[in-house]
């Protein structure tokens, strides 16, 4: 387990009742179990008290944690004869956005999002989840699939933005994302999108254009990383956990301010902690945002989700 810096305490306890457990095991005769009951439970009431406390700029370093589920791992826990459909039929195959058809409790779904890698091997290969114009080409292809087949769309959002690359912007980054963006706008099939870690820029923004954005207790969604913001700011990423709070990033702030619908609970200590229990309450809000938007008109979808997106700020 990676701790983060404010989970100092955490660790220490943590290590304590390890250290324990291993004395017991290695001398016979040896009864520990009150102490360690006694050690764990203030372990929990500490994950608690912490968890619930969290500032805007250690919910981003949640959000980021190295062992918060990727999109792999929700395929292969939420959805059921996964066909990954590949490439933007232009210039390539982006790893940064993984896609295709699947099933979702039964049910047909075209799904993507972005996966950043497990490892040092996996995060190269898939650009740390930083897609290129030809991974946004390609979602726009699965899309329009989704449409001409009526297939309902679910998209996972974890990047910390779309890759600034010079390949990139001479293939045409940003009208990629504007293309993506504009093409969500216009489906007539029901859109979910969950902002599952971090939600960059752009590059989020290009996957969640949805009629209903659920995001998890402990994710961020912003137009800028703190970092960028505090450096064009102040000059300087040090003010990053003052811009982290400017910037009004959490869930609990977008949900206030209405571009998000939803927040999706997190198991005590963020989903890397209990990746199993943060699926299982993404799973019941997707169903229950499918289920709403299943006897709506296309159309009708359609214009809902232009409205929801034209009466931010307002």
């Amino acid at each position: 387990m990676t701790f983060l810096d404010f989970e100092k305490p955490v660790a220490e306890l943590e290590g304590k009742i390890r250290e324990l457990r291993a004395l017991a095991s290695g001398e016979e005769g040896v009864n520990i179990s009150d102490e360690v009951g006694r050690l764990e439970n203030k372990l929990d009431r500490m994950l608690r008290d912490t968890y619930q406390k969290l500032s805007p700029w250690q919910k981003v370093q949640v959000a980021r944690h190295p062992e918060r589920p990727h999109f792999i791992d929700y395929i292969e826990a939420l959805i059921e004869d996964f066909t990954p459909l590949m490439g933007d039929r232009n210039f390539g195959d982006d790893h940064a956005i993984i896609g295709g058809l699947g099933r979702f409790k039964g049910q047909p779904v075209m799904i993507m999002g972005h996966e950043k890698g497990s490892d040092t091997e996996g995060r190269l290969q898939h650009n740390f989840g930083m897609a290129r114009p030809e991974g946004y080409r390609k979602a726009i292809r699965l899309v329009n699939l989704a449409d001409r087949f009526a297939l309902p769309v679910i998209t996972l959002v974890d990047t910390p933005g779309a890759y600034p690359g010079v390949g990139a912007e001479e293939r045409g980054q940003a009208e990629a994302i504007a293309r993506s963006t504009e093409a969500f706008l216009q489906l007539r099939v029901p859109v979910v999108c969950c902002i599952v870690g971090e939600g960059g820029s752009g590059g989020a923004v290009a996957l969640a254009a949805g009629n209903r954005v659920l995001m998890f207790e402990h994710a961020i969604y912003s137009v800028i990383s703190p970092e960028g913001c505090a450096s064009i700011l102040w000059r300087t990423a040090e003010k990053a956990q003052d811009a982290a709070i400017a910037l009004k990033i959490t869930a609990e702030n977008l949900l206030a301010l209405g571009v998000i619908d939803e927040i999706v609970p997190e198991p005590v200590g963020g989903a890397h902690r209990a990746p199993k229990l943060a699926m299982d309450a993404l799973e019941k809000s997707l169903d229950r945002a499918l289920g709403d938007l299943s006897s709506v008109p296309g159309e009708r979808l359609r214009t809902l989700r232009r409205e929801k997106f034209l009466s931010m700020g307002v």
